[in-house]
């Protein structure tokens, strides 16, 4: 199999929301993992974190609120918490399958932050909700601590920024780990994003798009394929207008037309399909798949999916 080296993205349908959910989810994405290691692929995990990191996010601030001696968590130490408790059941499930199937090959996951810039356009116009729905009042005070708030209906959510990602901080440990044998799970998330402020990183109030961290992540590792899980078999053109069509393989100038043309919904396919772009047109013989996690399998060997290349 020539896609020997693989960077898996993750979708919230492949890891669940509640801690029952993900638990149960982790198992199935496992199998579909696992799957792909027998057929000779050395994978690299990323996935999302958004309602885990909403959740320890509140559950962390609603604890500070009853007790005075306990500040409220900052994002950044929310978004390690989240990567370590995802991990910890996807490392598990994953390792039992392994083991199952006669496979021996060390699973680990690693806290890992990815460098943003200062200067992002996105710290200006914050798109990601985060967190519980809030009072008047309760929005009030977070818009006194600097924090950006957006009503919808009654209620009101805070939301932060998605700036994109600079450089993966602990990448060469990660590369190291690969190199060894090791299934990784890295990039939680998208990373915690921290700020370089001299010999210190500084955690910024945001998130970033787990998709751009895994196509920056694999170009960096150099990888063979970028496997983006979501909950689409393929990727449509003409979605929502009576026409849609399944993208099978398309080249990245036409992912790029797809682009100009406004194709995909912003907050969904278009990070998956502007992450495939610039990962494929770093290097000749890369490839990107969109697929779903029911289709893992059948994405890698390109069997199904939406397949971007040069």
């Amino acid at each position: 199999m020539a896609n020997n080296r693989v960077v898996v993205a993750l979708g919230h349908s492949a890891i669940g929301i509640t801690m029952p959910e993900q638990k149960a989810a982790a198992k199935v994405t496992a199998k579909k993992i696992v799957d792909i290691v027998k057929k000779g692929a050395d994978v690299v995990i990323t996935h999302g974190n958004i309602p885990q990191l909403g959740m320890i996010h509140t559950a962390m601030n609603e604890f500070g609120k009853s007790h005075p001696d306990f500040t409220p968590a900052p994002m950044s130490v929310c978004s390690a918490m989240s990567q370590g408790y995802i991990g910890y059941d996807l490392q598990n499930a994953i390792r039992s399958e392994l083991l199952k199937a006669g496979i021996y090959k060390p699973v680990c996951t690693i806290i890992t932050q990815v460098v943003v810039d200062t200067y992002d356009d996105a710290f200006a116009n914050p798109i990601k909700h985060i967190g519980r729905e809030l009072t008047s009042e309760e929005a009030e005070k977070e818009e006194l601590k600097g924090n950006y708030v957006v009503k919808e209906g009654e209620v009101y959510r805070r939301i932060v920024a998605a700036p994109k990602p600079c450089r993966i901080v602990e990448i060469d440990a990660i590369k190291t780990l690969m190199d060894s044998g090791c299934i990784v799970i890295a990039c939680g998330g998208g990373g915690i994003p921290v700020l370089e402020q001299k010999t210190e990183l500084k955690g910024a109030s945001a998130v970033i798009e787990k998709d751009y961290s895994g196509g920056l992540m694999a170009d960096e590792l150099d990888a063979d394929m970028l496997l983006i899980l979501t909950d689409v078999e393929y990727v449509m053109s003409g979605y929502g207008t009576g026409e849609e069509q399944a993208l099978e393989s398309i080249t990245v100038s036409q992912a790029e037309d797809y682009i100009r043309a406004g194709e995909f919904e912003e907050k969904n396919m278009l990070p998956k399909i502007a992450a495939s772009v610039d990962y494929v047109n770093k290097k000749k013989g890369r490839c990107a798949v969109i697929t779903s996690i029911n289709d893992a399998y059948e994405g890698y060997t390109g069997e199904k999916g939406t397949r971007i290349t040069f």
